[in-house]
């Protein structure tokens, strides 16, 4: 299977995205496909042996809209050509409606437009400017038209029939006055037209600036990397644009300047600043041998280094398309839009031709019966129910991420705000996994730099936290390593290999029960264990020559987190591999009531799906190595990880700011997303609720009517309502 993203021209509301949607679906060869109304994109997930990008583009074509080929970045709606137009036109209209309805209301007439006495002139002018108006809008009347024919009718489509049945109309009223019947003169309704045109038209201009600001966040990731770089080429210096640097390109970056891609320094010192990935505050040291992040800014040196990862393959790139990827994917609330939404506009034609036939048979006259008609049709508003969920999950998206919370999915902004329980792993997690020898016993008659040479030699050949202890042990007594054979990882024990040909077995108590090996120094154990050390037994040839007590610095903000997690009535448990007494002692010391110890990798899952059968909703946060299970089975999986290596994470939600903070944010950051979503919905479906009815004449025995113009103002306000109330998401602050 393979994933692609691809912008689509031509959608305008929820009935255009969920019909494309279930058009792409029922092809062969597409395994899924998400619709992004905002972004104007679609993301498919296809087999390749079926079906090519080519396919695709057809597919999408005759659903009635255009592929503009791959999703490349994410655009501004806003420009000059498109004000420009809007200016004049709000002049045409300001004209029209004057030369339409100022005698109504006793302004000066022009002469020579005067409907009593010039009534030629008056029709022809009113038309001359409704097809100005019909110009300027007819991608609104072919897209409606083509919807129509392809089965999947849009607000569009609502539109177009109600503003070409009131052109028609006119145009045969127009017909009879020059015929003689000059009573008709008043029966003319191109202004409506018009109006209801411009005012879609200027809906769409305000939607297109607002919608903008929804991508802000997102915007300014794509920001954050230069447009140009310097390369170095047979010893010249050469200035270039992103696109034209290849990996293997020595690119240089002096005081003042942005990394412009991923590499590796090759000569020079700076001080750069990645706060933007990793939220380290403070300019880091980068010397040769460094790896420098694209869109890190250079202090106060000069550097030159090698370009490795570059274009998509950039830490940056990688951030920008997951978060674009998670807007593409639907959280469950919004189904509930989708479902009514593909009802909606064939509903809204049905009541709307109902309408018509029940006042004919009532006895009103056509000119009421038609009005009325194009009134039901423009009233209604698809696009505030389109956009009440995804203009939240584009603002959400954008907040996680310029707050270091990187969502894959857009249910978990969903999830996270029903979450009950946080399953905190202990090191690297509530520590910062900066471990450090604390304590040695010797059992033997060997000597501890000895042992510790060989334990560290072992050390080095994991990944493992703890092995760093050992690494930055060795180097400052500077203690060379040795020759590592038939080296080997025991999950959730520990590890084994040879050197010197004597076998050594590195772990936990869990380990020399593992093997049956005699153990006398239990007590010295829990001794280490009570003073928050994580206890390594050393076993060489079967035999216990020492206990190692490795300890951790806990995290600054962690006491912080998980008291607010507390005030928020949400349990945290510590699930860890480390013995109990250590975690105990970091749990008490953290205000952790509840502690799971000595747990494999593999029990971690079990012991997560057993707190979702209790009908928890779970969040586990761990380190994305060794709780790569747990993180997988949880209902959210949080992995506290440096940002460098987000593509290969597995969790579905990654902090790259290494701050714990991030998940008391994005459960508010949830909160308040599934808060609007819901404001959002019942405007909607209030608004709809109440004007359609407004449209249909039902108020009339109170006085209240409405007629086409203002009923598409109000179809405009009703959108622009959404977008305003979704934009208060930006208004708090939500890391620490």
């Amino acid at each position: 299977m393979k994933k692609i993203c691809l912008s689509v021209d031509g959608m305008t509301c929820s009935a255009c995205s969920n019909g494309l949607e279930k058009y792409l679906i029922k092809q062969d060869g597409i395994k899924e496909a998400f619709v992004n109304l905002v972004l104007a994109n679609v993301s498919i997930t296809y087999d390749e042996e079926k079906l090519d990008i080519d396919k695709i583009e057809t597919f999408i074509s005759k659903a009635g809209f255009e592929s503009l080929g791959e999703f490349k970045e994410i655009s501004n709606n806003k420009n000059k050509s498109e004000k420009r137009k809007f200016i004049i036109y709000s002049i045409l209209a300001v004209l029209l409606m004057y030369i339409s309805m100022g005698h109504m209301i006793n302004l000066p007439t022009i002469p020579f437009l005067d409907p009593r006495h010039f009534s030629l002139n008056y029709m022809f002018t009113l038309l001359f400017l409704t097809i100005l108006f019909i110009i300027y809008g007819f991608d609104i009347l072919r897209n409606g038209y083509k919807n129509l024919i392809h089965k999947t009718p849009n607000m569009d489509t609502l539109v177009s029939i109600g503003v070409i049945t009131s052109f028609l109309y006119s145009l045969y009223n127009m017909y009879l006055v020059i015929n003689g019947n000059t009573s008709l003169i008043m029966n003319l309704y191109f202004e409506s037209s018009s109006i209801v045109i411009y005012f879609i038209k200027m809906g769409r201009f305000i939607d297109g600036i607002s919608k903008d600001k929804t991508k802000e966040a997102i915007q300014k990731l794509v920001s954050i990397t230069p447009q140009k770089a310097t390369i170095k080429v047979n010893g010249e210096l050469r200035e270039v644009t992103l696109d034209e640097i290849k990996k293997g390109d020595i690119v240089v970056c002096k005081a003042g300047e942005k990394v412009a891609v991923d590499g590796e320094i090759l000569a020079g010192s700076s001080h750069l600043d990645e706060s933007f990935i990793t939220g380290e505050s403070k300019p880091v040291m980068k010397t040769n041998g460094s790896k420098v992040i694209a869109g890190s800014l250079n202090y106060d040196g000069y550097i030159e280094y090698k370009a490795e990862r570059i274009g998509k393959e950039s830490t940056i790139s990688e951030i920008v398309k997951l978060v674009v990827e998670a807007t593409n994917t639907k959280a469950p609330i919004a189904k509930i839009a989708d479902i009514v939404s593909g009802y909606f506009v064939p509903f809204v034609i049905i009541i709307a031709i109902i309408t018509f036939i029940v006042y004919l048979i009532l006895g009103n006259n056509l000119d009421e019966s038609i009005i009325t008609f194009v009134t039901v049709l423009v009233v209604a508003c698809p696009c505030s129910l389109g956009l009440a969920t995804p203009l939240a999950i584009i603002v959400s998206e954008g907040l996680c991420a310029t707050n270091g919370i990187l969502v894959k999915k857009s249910e978990i902004l969903e999830i996270a705000s029903k979450t009950n329980v946080v399953v905190f792993d202990k090191t690297g997690t509530l520590t910062y996994g900066k471990l450090k020898i604390s304590e040695f016993v010797n059992f033997s008659n060997m000597k501890d730099d000895e042992i510790l040479q060989m334990v560290g030699s072992l050390e080095s050949k994991t990944t493992h936290p703890i092995a760093n202890a050992f690494k930055n042990y060795m180097e400052d007594k500077k203690i060379s390593m040795k020759e590592v054979n038939g080296f080997k990882n025991v999950a959730g024990y520990g590890i084994t290999g040879k050197v010197d040909n004597k076998e050594i077995i590195l772990g936990n108590s869990k380990i020399i029960e593992k093997y049956k090996i005699e153990n006398k120094y239990n007590d010295e154990e829990v001794l280490l264990a009570k003073k928050g050390n994580s206890v390594i037994y050393v076993v060489i040839d079967k035999k216990i020559v020492a206990l190692i007590g490795v300890n951790d610095i806990v995290r600054e903000e962690a006491k912080s987190v998980i008291k607010e997690l507390s005030n928020m009535k949400i349990e945290t448990i510590m699930l860890t591999g480390d013995n109990e007494a250590t975690a105990k002692s970091i749990a008490n010391e953290l205000g952790i009531k509840k502690v799971i110890a000595n747990v494999l990798p593999k029990d971690k899952a079990n012991i997560v799906k057993e707190l979702k059968r209790e009908n928890n909703l779970v969040m586990m946060c761990g380190d994305g190595i060794n709780d790569s299970p747990a993180l997988a089975t949880a209902d959210i999986g949080v992995s506290v990880n440096s940002g460098t290596d987000i593509a290969a994470d597995s969790s579905s939600v990654i902090l790259t700011q290494n701050n714990l903070n991030s998940i008391i944010a994005l459960i508010k950051i949830s909160k308040r997303t599934i808060g609007i979503i819901k404001q959002n919905l019942f405007w909607a479906f209030f608004y709809n609720t109440l004007m359609i009815p407004i449209a249909m004449g039902l108020f009339k025995c109170v006085g209240i009517t409405i007629n086409p113009m203002i009923a598409s103002l109000a179809m405009v306000l009703s959108s622009i309502t959404v977008i305003i109330n979704t934009l208060r998401l930006k208004q708090k602050k939500y890391l620490k």
